[in-house]
């Protein structure tokens, strides 16, 4: 069994380059489906989320390839419209899958996706939406159908702006006769990442970023170029460690407009920005302030994957925060966890409120999801001591090779093999 190993208590310096959005590479790889020829993709992480859904296309018909983060993807030859259990289980967002597969084959069948324990996610939204466009969908609570039918555009209304229902609805449009508008869209910039290859590959969708999308239905989608957008979780989970351990570092390959959302939190830490073109400094002060109140929700509100690698800066912070979690039931689970390393928190229903103490020590954790594994390492690196994180598959979902970019910035990190754990 791998785990991280960690000497705390040594400030961050350096520069270090943000790599491709995870949550915009993975439904980027699903619209792949879509295209009648070679997707290439820039700036594409190596995840094991990303892996997934290399294998998915594969099993697909598709070919992909890879050199450094550019993934070639040739989905020509796609004949298979079945996702089996063991592909679907291996990451969440699978389900994305269900709206091109279908569009692209006339039919699309899997199992219900896997991934982190965070909380339900409930696929109702997704059945709902593409049955107002005409889909035929069967569901017996873990396997899905989905038939195209005589699915045409139409006019799809959202009971929430969720991510993945408004992915799917794009991915399940752009091929169809007519016009569809989604209403009350989800606003993130990864939506804006998706639409853009997409119509770099021909597709008509406007009104990406805003809260109503509007798709021109195609014939068919050509040979396409993509530049993923940079991490704004990675930024915001390297601004943490910073303002955890102390120091200054510079963010290279940022969009600094998406960190908005986040911007002011760490202000109100008392960190200092200084913005140039395409990349942005944070200087950590001697001990971070605590922050009156976080309330995550949907874009442009502070991002819920930010929440647990922030909340784990905030316990050295002076003074007593409060965070509160609206997206997710069960994505204050790493709270027991930063317990381990003399963190004071306190959890009532869906608030955490977090009295920062002067110092943390080193212990022995474990992920209990991808962004609650970012904050547990990050406890470690402000712990004095000694600390070993296990469950690092978690991490690897999330982030491309976590202990060595830290170390570029001056972090004591290590990966190792438990041999007696073997």
């Amino acid at each position: 069994m791998q785990y991280i190993q960690i000497s705390g208590k040594k400030q961050l310096g350096g520069e270090i380059a943000l790599h491709g959005a995870k949550n915009s590479v993975l439904p980027i790889l699903a619209g792949t489906v879509l295209i009648d020829g070679t997707s290439t993709l820039h700036n594409c992480p190596d995840l094991s989320d990303v892996a997934a859904c290399c294998d998915i296309i594969r099993h697909l018909g598709g070919s992909v390839s890879r050199t450094d983060d550019v993934i070639f993807a040739d989905t020509t030859a796609i004949t298979q419209c079945e996702i089996p259990k063991g592909l679907m289980e291996e990451m969440r967002s699978s389900i994305i899958f269900l709206g091109s597969l279908s569009a692209r084959c006339g039919k699309a069948c899997m199992y219900l996706p896997g991934g982190c324990k965070i909380g339900a996610r409930p696929i109702d939204i997704h059945i709902k939406s593409l049955r107002t466009l005409g889909y035929h969908i069967s569901f017996d609570g873990s396997n899905i159908c989905c038939e195209k039918a005589n699915a045409k555009g139409g006019s799809v209304t959202l009971p929430f702006p969720s991510v993945g229902a408004t992915e799917n609805v794009i991915l399940a449009s752009v091929l169809l006769g007519g016009v569809t508008t989604i209403i009350n869209a989800a606003r993130e910039p990864e939506i804006t990442d998706l639409a853009d290859y997409l119509n770099s590959a021909g597709a008509k969708i406007s009104g990406a970023g805003s809260s109503v999308i509007r798709i021109e239905g195609v014939a068919r989608l050509q040979s396409a170029e993509h530049t993923v957008i940079p991490d704004r979780i990675l930024a915001s989970t390297f601004m943490s460690a910073v303002a955890a351990a102390g120091g200054d570092i510079v963010l290279k390959k940022v969009n600094i407009s998406h960190l908005s959302p986040i911007l002011p939190v760490f202000e109100e830490m008392g960190c200092k920005f200084f913005a140039g073109h395409g990349e942005l400094k944070i200087k950590s002060p001697h001990r971070i302030k605590s922050v009156k109140r976080i309330t995550t929700g949907v874009y442009p509100s502070f991002p819920t994957d930010s929440q647990a690698p922030v909340m784990a800066s905030l316990c050295t912070a002076k003074g007593s925060s409060v965070i509160t979690e609206t997206i997710f039931e069960n994505r204050l689970q790493h709270a027991g966890q930063l317990s381990r390393f003399g963190a004071d928190i306190v959890v009532s229903d869906r608030t955490a409120f977090v009295t920062g103490v002067k110092n943390l020590h080193g212990a022995a954790a474990y992920c209990t999801d991808l962004r609650g594994g970012a904050a547990i390492i990050i406890a470690a690196l402000a712990a004095e001591g000694d600390s070993q994180i296990y469950k690092i598959h978690h991490i690897d979902r999330g982030y491309e090779n976590i202990e060595r970019q830290l170390s570029l910035l001056g972090a004591d990190i290590r990966r190792k093999y438990d041999e007696k754990e073997q």
